[in-house]
């Protein structure tokens, strides 16, 4: 009992941590066709030491997280988390440029997507990620930029 108690809260925790973010971890959204994508970047180190170990993810104040979430429209909801492929890179300033590699993280209905991504002191980081729903033939493609401070 203890153990589904604890799981229930860990995965409430961190989908409203990833998925909804607060003012700290600024989420936007972008709607294609029948589906919304959630997405948001934000540094790492303020994840919670439990929840970056649970999801392998380095907490660091040099690392970002970029979290995408795809809900499909359903009538009189908040949709339904569907599948997706997804892929990018992201560039600074000087035009390096770096992929960027999504693994899936499916709890219990919640499905969402994180990469990470390293950056130096006051980059300035432009993400381009591509969103292929599951059963779609078109991609949504993402552009949205944002300046990562280490302190």
């Amino acid at each position: 009992m203890y153990k589904n108690i604890h799981h229930i809260i860990k995965v409430l925790t961190i989908f409203t941590l990833l998925a909804f973010g607060s003012s700290a971890y600024a989420e936007s959204s972008m709607e294609f066709g029948d589906y919304v994508i959630h997405y948001n970047a934000f540094r790492s180190d303020t994840l919670t030491p439990e929840i970056a170990k649970s999801y392998n993810l380095t907490r660091r104040n040099n690392r970002v997280i970029v979290n995408i979430a795809v809900l499909k429209k359903v009538l009189n909801t908040t949709g339904k988390p569907t599948a997706a492929e997804v892929s990018g890179h992201v560039s600074n300033l000087t035009g390096q440029m770096k992929n960027v590699e999504f693994h899936q993280v499916k709890e219990d209905t919640a499905i969402y997507y994180l990469a990470e991504v390293q950056f130096t002191e006051g980059e300035f980081l432009k993400f381009e990620i591509k969103v292929t729903p599951e059963g779609e033939t078109e991609a949504a493609r993402l552009k949205f930029d944002k300046r990562f401070s280490t302190q």
